[in-house]
């Protein structure tokens, strides 16, 4: 039967690549990605050779027709954005909407993902947090998004690039001078960096570097959480 797969792709290094999306693509007729040229890397550097074509967030939905199309002819697709799982700050979401409502079945082919990635290395957050993806770089709405994120008291985690971080985190700092940052960098890659400190040291020490470059993740915690607090009383 035909099948789109949604494919958990690298953010970094490309050995993070499980067996099994590895298998996906090597058996599905046609492999839809957000960036051609990008996602023909991690292909090269597995001898995988098939037909791609592009889903992207400017023509994902005249794209969907196409694969809908391909779909209906019995061919199974599977679909990569750049890096880490479609759909999560990424392309993908319009793509399997269309698709379930075409009648055709969709499966997760799960993988990398920044935020988790990040998270598992922060130490102690809470039981709960919320993912932001990409804050607005509307300095207006960001501020608004960020104090409404700071009022849940949990910890928030969203995405930065390197020329917006230090003036966003001292949007953030402003609204919560006590903030814990857990901070990762290139995450993955050859000069990935994880630091976890008070937000006001993690601001000196970005500004204290001539240039700030690779992407961020970032996890904003109120405080450190005693998780034997968060037990029920009888």
């Amino acid at each position: 039967m035909s099948t789109l797969y949604m494919v958990a792709t690298p953010i970094g290094n490309l050995e993070d690549i499980t067996m099994r999306a590895l298998n996906v693509l090597k058996s599905v007729d046609v492999i839809a990605c957000e960036d051609t040229r990008h996602t023909s890397l991690l292909l090269s550097r597995y001898d995988i050779k098939k037909r791609t074509i592009a889903c992207h967030a400017h023509n994902e939905e005249a794209s969907s027709k196409g694969i809908i199309a391909l779909l209906d002819q019995g061919q199974s697709v599977a679909y990569c954005s750049d890096a880490g799982t479609p759909g999560i700050s990424d392309p993908g979401a319009r793509l399997c909407e269309n698709v379930r409502a075409a009648g055709h079945d969709i499966v997760p082919i799960p993988g990398a993902s920044a935020v988790i990635t990040l998270l598992s290395a922060a130490g102690n957050v809470g039981k709960t947090f919320t993912f932001e993806g990409f804050l607005s770089p509307k300095k207006g709405r960001r501020t608004k998004r960020l104090s409404e994120l700071i009022s849940r008291g949990e910890t928030f985690v969203f995405y930065e690039s390197p020329f917006r971080i230090v003036k966003t985190l001292k949007e953030i700092e402003e609204l919560m001078p006590s903030a814990r940052i857990s901070m990762g960098r290139e995450l993955t890659k050859a000069f990935e960096e994880i630091k976890v400190d008070n937000i006001s040291n993690i601001i000196k020490l970005l500004e204290s570097r001539d240039s700030i470059k690779g992407e961020f993740a970032v996890a904003v915690t109120p405080q450190v959480v005693d998780e034997d607090d968060n037990t029920e009383e009888d």
